[in-house]
């Protein structure tokens, strides 16, 4: 297999792995514009040339949009390989690629967000740590930092004090979301006119800039969800799953 780097000039024609569908598709279309805007800050989006998930994204972590503290370090946004591509060492190729051009451009590690175990849209414990990865912060309920050094002198990467500072978050269900991820254009729309069709409160919260993430009560500002002020999940919910979620929260009251 052969890699792909996104660039300006083939953005438009290239497919970004998580989301196959045409330009005019609205999850294509968040996300590559999102892409575009990163593209200036040093993110790199290195992909198989197939038509499936076999990819890498990363940028330097002071331009992630995670409450992370990691000055000098590359953050991996995502490293996603699956289906029939799975088992071929794509993986290692990718983040060896990954390893190599952070190097070159002077970082002092490679950070990643991990959980205690392995879950949906969190990178896989095991895997990092058997790549030589270590967890030097934690977030409750379940995030993990994860850090690969170059420079054993660098100060280690932390989260921030905002990540899960939710003590003053409204009644009701709340959403955070950004574009990073190409599947919340399509389902946050869908919750939350299930939401509101079951008379449940709802809130959207839209995180549009570096700043906003970087202040964003959640480690994870890609997506998250909350009700009355409690962290339920970071995974992007299918309209079957959230259901459950609303009819639990219903019988409870």
């Amino acid at each position: 297999m052969e890699f792909v780097k996104l660039t300006r000039d083939n953005i438009e024609r290239e497919h970004i792995c998580c989301a196959i569908s045409s330009n005019k598709d609205i999850q294509v279309m968040s996300k590559k514009n999102w892409l575009k805007e990163r593209l200036d800050e040093g993110l790199v989006f290195l992909k198989g040339d197939v038509r499936g998930k076999c990819f890498i994204e990363y940028l330097p972590a002071e331009y992630a949009w995670t409450p992370i503290e990691a000055e000098g370090c590359m953050y991996i946004d995502c490293l996603w390989v699956s289906g029939k591509f799975k088992g071929h060492g794509y993986s290692n190729m990718l983040l060896e690629r990954c390893i190599e051009d952070s190097r070159e451009k002077g970082r002092t590690g490679l950070v990643i967000l991990s959980s205690k175990k392995k879950r949906g849209f969190l990178s896989d414990p095991g895997y990092m740590k058997y790549k030589g990865f270590v967890t030097v912060d934690t977030a409750q309920p379940y995030f993990e930092l994860m850090y690969l050094p170059f420079d054993g002198s660098a100060d280690k990467p932390r989260f921030r004090n905002t990540a899960l500072s939710c003590a003053n978050l409204p009644k009701g269900y709340v959403i955070y979301y950004t574009d990073q991820c190409p599947f919340t254009a399509k389902y946050v729309p869908l919750l939350e006119n299930m939401a509101k069709a079951r008379g449940a409160v709802f809130k959207a919260v839209h995180i549009k800039s570096r700043e906003e993430a970087r202040n964003a009560p959640t480690p994870f500002p890609t997506f998250s969800l909350f009700y009355d002020g409690q962290f339920l999940t970071h995974e992007i919910l299918s309209e079957k799953k959230f259901e459950k979620i609303l009819i639990s929260k219903e019988k409870s009251l």
